[in-house]
């Protein structure tokens, strides 16, 4: 089995021991600059080959303590959630995945998104979404959520078994790497899309010349899954160490790298179920 880089990061959050949880960095692969080294990117411009020695490298490093399969989603900055089985295709378009089976993992792909994972007390459950500000606005935390709720039961209200749901779910949530809030300018369409839904998420801008904005892309993730009721949150504080331009050695940045040269690798936060 391949050994984990150092370099990668393991979510420091009380899952349970049965619940395993990594992100890469762009440490321990085969890619040539500009996507140098371990780029996951099946779409990035990169040498095919690289790539699929990347992803091989990245089930070898899952499966150190049993088998375990990454599945790879087609991110769109949607608000779609697949749910994934042993035999799911590589490929399905869905930016938010989730599985209750061991030896599957959900994988968020991002290279300035925000890759977020999910899990509960007891571990039944795993979940990965993949948040671009567009995916955030439109809801696909909450689409990812909806997974921990049990199936309603017959003849009870459908608000009142939410509101219990949610409480009984017992969610949990890390938040990767992103771009961070001093890196991150938008136009005011941006701070629209949050406000009208929130007007206290007008906090994550800071206005700067020309109408524009400053964006903390994980603050808005944390703000809007307290709103859903999820208050245990780890990771993602929006301080500098996150942010993945400013980071250039550790983290690809399509914003930083893309402009310079013309692509950007592609890093994955995965979490899964040991069997």
């Amino acid at each position: 089995m391949a050994a984990q880089p150092a370099d990668w990061l393991r979510p420091d959050w009380p899952a349970p021991a049965h619940v395993h949880a990594v992100c890469t960095t762009r440490a321990g692969g085969v890619s040539a600059a500009p996507w140098d080294s371990f780029n996951l990117g099946r779409y990035a411009g990169d040498d095919p080959a690289a790539v699929r020695a990347n992803w091989a490298t990245l089930q070898a490093v899952l499966s150190a303590e049993g088998p375990v399969r990454p599945v790879y989603l087609r991110q769109v900055h949607g608000t779609v959630l697949q749910p994934l089985l042993a035999d799911t295709p590589d490929g399905i378009e869905a930016d938010a995945c989730t599985t209750a089976q061991a030896g599957v993992a959900c994988v968020a792909m991002a290279a300035d998104c925000l890759p977020v994972l999910f899990t509960d007390r007891a571990g039944t459950r795993v979940a990965a979404a993949h948040a671009g500000w567009r995916g955030l606005a439109a809801g696909v935390l909450e689409s990812a959520l909806e997974s921990f709720q049990p199936p309603a039961l017959a003849g009870q209200a459908q608000a009142a078994m939410k509101k219990e749901a949610i409480e009984a779910a017992d969610v949990i949530a890390w938040l990767g790497p992103c771009i961070g809030p001093t890196a991150f300018e938008v136009g005011p369409e941006v701070r629209e899309a949050f406000c009208v839904q929130d007007g206290a998420a007008a906090a994550h801008f800071q206005p700067r010349a020309g109408g524009k904005y400053l964006a903390d892309l994980a603050g808005l993730a944390r703000q809007r899954l307290r709103a859903a009721g999820v208050e245990r949150l780890y990771g993602n504080d929006s301080s500098p160490a996150w942010c993945t331009v400013g980071n250039p050695s550790r983290f690809f940045s399509y914003r930083r790298d893309n402009p310079r040269f013309g692509a950007s690798g592609r890093m994955a936060a995965c979490i899964w179920l040991a069997g």
